[in-house]
Formats: structure tokens, sequence, C-alpha cells
């Protein structure tokens, strides 16, 4: 009798036991793709790698329920549209980019893969997006665009420049489409609100860069909008740099390497991690054509006293009671 029980107690055990490690090797894989304009380096410590951290913290993992297929143009935009096709053939969940320019290209190539923008400059303009509460497509994410943080950044610049008449307004290629002429059609009221004059250039590589900054100096403008996109944001440092050069106050829309002398942006943490609750949605049977198109909540003001030394500015005291960041 004894050793029928312990047999029985074994055939229990045996039975039992491996269910959780079962449960765990059918658990669901989920494939995200991703599509970046940098380098796999730059898009592992930059967006990429910042997704992927907040999807940890909702419980996914790479190579336990998650699989990631990447692809990454190395600062080459006429690579994105072969990188797209290469995406859209695997038939992942769901693709996630940066902005609403590698978006674009994606659209061109799917209806019904969901695309998710993790911090886009814009999307109320795209074609697909009927509007921000119900987009009606395959993309949804999150916008930093609002007509009011336009006009927050020339107001910026007007404070440390009071006499301010002239400014320019950077952007790297593509230069035209909804989106900036959504942002372009904000800044000019805001501009002639302040009366200021605005004057809009693009340049494609570091060269054009050079020529620029030079000509911005012979036309005596007084200030500078510095746009990002995926582009620009690749050339940030040398932008910086030359805005010191020229002694010319600028005001970014994103901080890069901290040595911008002023940034009005949003809080990006808060935005990319809205940007993984989207792909989250997603992978849990959400629509993106019913998933409202978020927007940030907290801007930033961070200002940089060395950079400003540097031009020879003073910032006024009104301006760094009101700073988020001061850096020394």
């Amino acid at each position: 009798m004894a050793r029928r029980r312990f047999v029985v107690a074994c055939a229990g055990v045996l039975l039992v036991w491996p269910l959780p490690a079962l449960s765990q090797g059918a658990q669901k894989m989920y494939r995200l793709g991703y599509l970046g304009q940098g380098s796999e380096s730059a898009e592992r410590t930059g967006y990429l790698g910042t997704l992927l951290e907040n999807l940890r913290s909702l419980g996914y993992a790479e190579g336990r329920n998650l699989i990631v297929e990447s692809r990454f143009a190395d600062g080459n935009p006429q690579r994105l549209t072969a990188l797209a096709e290469e995406l859209v053939r695997l038939r992942p969940d769901v693709i996630a980019v940066g902005s609403a320019g590698l978006a674009e290209v994606l659209l061109e190539k799917t209806t019904r893969i969901p695309i998710v923008a993790l911090a886009a400059g814009q999307l109320e303009a795209e074609k697909s997006v009927q509007n921000l509460a119900r987009p009606g497509g395959n993309l949804t994410g999150m916008q930093l665009y609002s007509p009011e943080t336009m006009g927050k950044r020339l107001q910026l610049l007007q404070e440390v420049v009071p006499d301010l008449r002239r400014v320019a307004v950077l952007r790297g290629v593509p230069f035209e489409g909804p989106g900036y002429e959504l942002c372009r059609g904000a800044t000019d009221r805001a501009a002639t609100t302040l009366g200021i004059r605005v004057r809009y250039v693009q340049f494609r590589t570091d060269e054009d860069l050079d020529r620029l900054f030079e000509g911005m100096a012979k036309e005596g403008e007084q200030g500078l909008l510095v746009w990002g996109n995926p582009h620009l944001n690749l050339h940030r440092d040398k932008i910086a740099e030359l805005t010191v050069r020229y002694r010319l106050p600028a005001v970014h829309d994103v901080r890069g390497n901290g040595q911008e002398l002023l940034t009005y942006s949003a809080d990006l943490d808060e935005v990319r991690r809205e940007g993984a609750n989207y792909v989250d949605r997603i992978f849990k049977g959400a629509s993106p054509a019913e998933l409202p198109i978020g927007q940030p909540k907290t801007f930033l003001r961070i200002v940089n006293l060395k950079t400003a030394k540097a031009i020879g500015l003073t910032i006024p005291q009104s301006l760094l009671l009101r700073a988020d960041r001061v850096i020394q």
C-alpha cells in the first residue's frame, strides 16, 4: 500500500511540475518592427533603446516574448524606401518610428500594419489621419506639435535678443510637406504678432551648413530657430558648434548634446513612455484607427549659461527663474 501511494504521488509530481514550463514555452511572441534613419549604435542608445527599455517595464523582453526586426539607414535617407519594404514583407505586429517623415515612408508601403510614431513633430497633417481623436488609419502615436509651442520659441528668442527683428528657421531635408506647412503657418502668425521677419533655410550636408551660417551672418540674422527632423538630428552637434562660432542665438526644439543655448522641448522621457504604451496596447489588440494621437503634457525650458557666455549674451534673470534646467 505504501509503495502504491508513493507511485501515485510521484505520478502527480510528473503531471503537475512541468506545467509552468509548458505555459512559459507557449507564451505569445510579439513581433516589433523598427525603422531608423541613424546608425544601429545611435538608434540603440536613442529611440530604439528607450523604446525597448520602456517595453521591458511593461513586461516585454527580447528573446522571451518579443522579436525585434530593425532596419537602419545609417544617415542615408535614400535607403529608407528599400528598408521599409523589407520591414513590411516581414509583417510585424507593429512598426515603430521616431518621426512623421519615417511614418510617411512606411505608409507608402502598407495601409494594414499598425505604425506608431514615438515622438513625431506632427501627425495631424498626414493624409491617413482623419483627426487627433480618431486617426482612422494605421498610423497613431505621439505628436509634439502645437501652434502655441511654435510661438513660444520665438518669444524665448525675443527675451534674449530684445531688439529681435530678423530670424532664420533651419530645417533639414525633406523641407516641404503638410507637416512643414503646418509648422510654418503657426510660426508666421506668431512672427507677425511679434513684429519679426522670418526666413526659412534648409541644408543637406555639413558643407551646406557652413555656407548657410556664413550667409546668415551676412544677411544680418539676429536669431535662429532649429526645427528637428530625422535628417537634421544627425547634425545637431555641428549646428550647435556653428551657432557659437557665428555668435547666433538659437532656440532648439529638442535637446541634442546639451550645448544648445536655449531649448524649449517636450519632456521626451514622458513622450517616449507614452509611445511604448501605444505599442503595448496594439500588441494587446487595440486598433491604431481608434487610438487618439497623444500630445505632451510637459514642456521644458533649458538654458545653457556656458554657451550664452561664448556667444556674448546675458540671459535675463526672469528667464532663468522660469527655466526648468540651467546648465552652468
